[in-house]
């Protein structure tokens, strides 16, 4: 290649399994055009396995697919009539069983078809990449290498690059731009060595949880509820993820790990405990089953109890785990310092299985390093990106005091406690030490030294990208105003003025809306543009409930009434700033979160953001001039001047509440407009957003008219709504408050009380909204619903 910019086009997946379905999956979410290989069907149609594989995909949950309509994008084919396609291809990733054989008698195969400019790459979670190269012709192996996705490909952030020996770096180069900024993904470099790094770790501390929870005799619900979020893992912890990857799967990759890696001083551990091999051999394989460490009947989740199924019982109980008061307090401590000094100190059972099952990861980690991985900030990236830690192990182990921590592993190995006698090595055993991150960069064992981040064209992209803990501070910008509910400030000299919120889950409040009146001031007297965007999700999940209640306590309705003008005004003046405002949209944008970015000049959104008006939920509507732009927009887009067919989409999204299920499905549901734009790397949004910004800027915007001539669908179009929701009301579909709530959103999006085809402003249908709004805040079933939603997190039904 003579370049390091990488051009797919066109894409092709080889296997429709599990895998290699969602694989395609995305990269068809991505609008790569995508070919998705599998054998040919023995019956019917050719490529009846992979039709079914893509049928499949508008079934699962978590969704593949970012639209379920993509699914008609991909193009099936099998390896015995349309090889010849390959040709056309830029990318092919194989994605067929953890068979050696197997794969190399497809690149067989295929040799002869790849294009002569094309990457092959092998999704393996744990082959040989050289071992895999060796079959391949000579011509192939400089663009050949290992692309290791984790499951679910759409949602996971990690993917492992495993280069073999004769990739060329331009390949690589192109490969990591690719999968960052188009795919999305957090791209980790792996050497060629059994289960890569996410595995490898991941693996062996699985493997060492469970060699200590029996080794402490905890029950299998305790040892999840000490290795969950307690200790900043995900809350599948150890043994629902056991359950959820599949009890066979795992045991696949433990045996890869035993056949192997016979030379690692902790092969001895690397073997199914007993318990995983008699789940298995009755067919309990986890959740795929029905069964595995954990069993669902009815709506009880119940815990394996080895002593009942070795006898022969059902062998499942109901949980009665929990974490111990004393082991509580000790993670309730202000440092991990103080944390792991007093978990290692504890006669608790539960607190020494958990100091024992983190000196026996940092041990494996540090003694690994220099092996599987180029510094210590891969292995962190790919425990956090693969696994959902909050923190890798090297983070982990230097926020707790690199030096005490190293002394007391050294110290148990001396006592035979840990699980291998093997050494600290020297590096992570000197006593000068204080950690692996700093400012300059991560260790390596490798050389000696501190790695910096890669300096790839690629993550200029990224403003304030994902750093592990020490690491160098990015340039936080200079401050043009800051209150206690926000900031405003510019980033790099371009005269882009930032609002970020400072609210939790960043609502909306009445300080809130007085920073984006003021953030649009500023901009006008001195940005060419404005971009909302926070440093972290959610966008906002609305307006402050907190505040809205307390006004409705207060008996104050005009207090209520105001705050809604209050917002109104807010959004408004976002859309009608003489400089572009742009929303820059990652996670939840939910109710005024959501009719914030509906008024911007332009939304830009990462695919994983959840948009929806969800006021309902509460028994509420939309009174930020949400409901106004939908009926504003159906106007503009209603076919031969039928309103009431444009607004059917419109009424349902709001009367039951929808939120999407990702920035794609917005555009379809038409709270995104379709020239909105989507990323799918979360640390490039900021950088896009200001981007898109500056080109609005500097080719002249203007904000829009004010609208006076919206077409309304009247009073006829309300009364066909309400006919609907008495079917539904009849059907116990919904109750009568819900219909009442729901009668009066359609009254809003259709103009209230008057003719259809009447034109109406802007400031009609905000006042609509602002009316039904205050009726049902005064309701006693609403204020029902927003104290139970308060109190709970979950709706009411009344």
């Amino acid at each position: 290649m003579s370049n390091s910019r990488l051009l797919i086009r066109k894409a092709a997946v080889l296997g429709a399994g599990v895998m290699g379905a969602q694989i395609a999956a995305h990269l068809t979410n991505a609008g790569v055009d995508t070919v998705l290989f599998d054998l040919t069907a023995k019956d019917g149609d050719p490529n009846g396995i992979v039709l079914k594989a893509i049928d499949n995909l508008k079934k699962l949950s978590p969704a593949p697919l970012a639209d379920k309509s993509l699914a008609g994008s991909l193009t099936p084919a099998n390896y015995d009539k349309n090889l010849d396609w390959l040709k056309g291809c830029d990318l092919v990733i194989e994605a067929i069983a953890e068979r050696l054989d197997w794969k190399r008698d497809l690149y067989a195969k295929i040799a002869l078809f790849v294009a002569p400019d094309a990457v092959l790459a092998s999704n393996t979670s744990g082959l040989s990449i050289n071992a895999l190269a060796d079959v391949l012709d000579e011509k192939l192996h400089h663009r050949f290498c290992g692309v290791h996705f984790f499951n679910p490909p759409r949602y996971m952030h990690l993917v492992e690059v495993i280069p073999c020996a004769k990739t060329d770096p331009s390949v690589l180069t192109g490969l990591e731009a690719f999968l960052t900024s188009t795919l999305g993904k957090g791209v980790v470099f792996a050497k060629d060595t059994p289960n890569f790094i996410g595995n490898r770790i991941g693996v062996f501390s699985m493997l060492a949880t469970m060699y200590h929870t029996e080794q402490f005799k905890l029950s299998y619900d305790v040892v999840d509820a000490l290795t969950g979020p307690a200790i900043g893992h995900p809350k599948s912890a150890t043994y629902r993820t056991a359950d959820v990857v599949g009890l066979d799967t795992m045991g696949h990759v433990i045996k890869t790990m035993q056949d192997t890696l016979p030379d690692d001083p902790w092969h001895a551990y690397f073997k199914n405990p007993a318990v995983l091999d008699a789940l298995i051999a009755k067919g309990a394989l986890g959740q795929k089953t029905g069964a595995g460490f954990f069993r669902k009947v009815g709506k009880d989740i119940l815990v394996l109890d080895p002593a009942g199924f070795n006898q022969g019982s059902s062998g499942y109980v109901p949980q009665t785990g929990k974490v111990s008061d004393e082991v509580a307090a000790i993670l309730k401590l202000k440092t991990p310092a103080e944390q792991f000094a007093k978990l290692r100190a504890s006669a608790d059972p539960q607190a020494q299985f958990l100091w024992a099952m983190h000196r026996d990861l940092f041990h494996y980690a540090a003694y690994w390093l220099g092996d599987i991985a180029a510094s210590a900030r891969d292995i962190d990236f790919a425990m956090r990106w693969g696994y959902g830690w909050k923190l890798g192990p090297f983070e982990t182990w230097q926020a707790a005091g690199w030096a005490n921590v190293a002394k007391w592993i050294a110290e148990d190995i001396a006592a035979g406690k840990a699980m291998a006698k093997s050494a600290l090595p020297s590096w992570a055993s000197d006593a000068k030490r204080t950690g692996v991150h700093d400012a300059a960069g991560s260790y390596s064992a490798a050389t000696g030294k501190q790695v910096p981040p890669s300096d790839a064209p690629v993550y200029k992209r990224q403003l304030f990208p994902q750093s592990v803990l020490g690491a160098k501070k990015p340039d936080t910008g200079t401050t043009i105003f800051e209150t206690d509910d926000a900031r405003m400030w510019t980033l790099g000299g371009d005269d882009i003025g930032i609002l970020s919120f400072k609210s939790k889950m960043h609502t909306i409040g009445a300080g809130v809306l007085d920073a984006i009146v003021r953030a649009a001031d500023e901009a006008e007297r001195g940005c060419k543009a404005l971009v909302i965007w926070q440093d972290s999700e959610p966008f906002s999940v609305g307006a402050n409930l907190k505040e809205a209640s307390a006004m409705l306590q207060s008996g104050k309705a005009s207090d209520l009434d105001g705050f809604i003008a209050r917002f109104q005004q807010a959004t408004m003046r976002v859309k009608h700033a003489l400089v572009p405002v742009i929303a820059a949209v990652r996670g939840m944008a939910l109710g005024g979160g959501c009719e914030l970015q509906m008024h911007s000049a332009r939304t830009v959104a990462t695919l994983e953001s959840y948009i929806g008006l969800v006021e309902a939920g509460v028994g509420l509507l939309p009174a930020g001039g949400g409901l106004k732009e939908l009926a504003l927009r159906a106007s503009q887009h209603a076919f031969g001047g039928d309103v009431f067919t444009a607004l059917k989409g419109a009424f349902e999204t709001v009367a039951m509440a929808k939120v999407s299920g990702s920035a794609l499905e917005a555009k379809e549901m038409g709270l995104l407009r379709q020239s909105d734009v989507v990323v799918f790397h979360a640390d490039e949004l900021l950088y896009v957003a200001k981007q898109q910004a500056n080109a609005m800027a500097e080719s002249g915007w203007r904000p829009p008219l004010p609208d006076r001539q919206i077409l309304a669908a009247g009073d006829v179009a309300t009364a066909t709504f309400k006919a609907n929701l008495v079917n539904m009301l009849e059907g116990r579909f919904i109750s009568e408050y819900d219909m009442e709530i729901a009668t009066r959103i359609a009254d809003t999006l259709c103009g209230g009380q008057i003719e259809r085809g009447s034109l109406i402003d802007e400031q009609w249908l905000l006042d609509l909204e602002r009316k039904h709004f205050v009726a049902l805040a005064l309701n006693p079933k609403t204020q029902a619903r927003i104290a139970h939603t308060l109190t709970t997190g979950k709706p009411l039904r009344n």
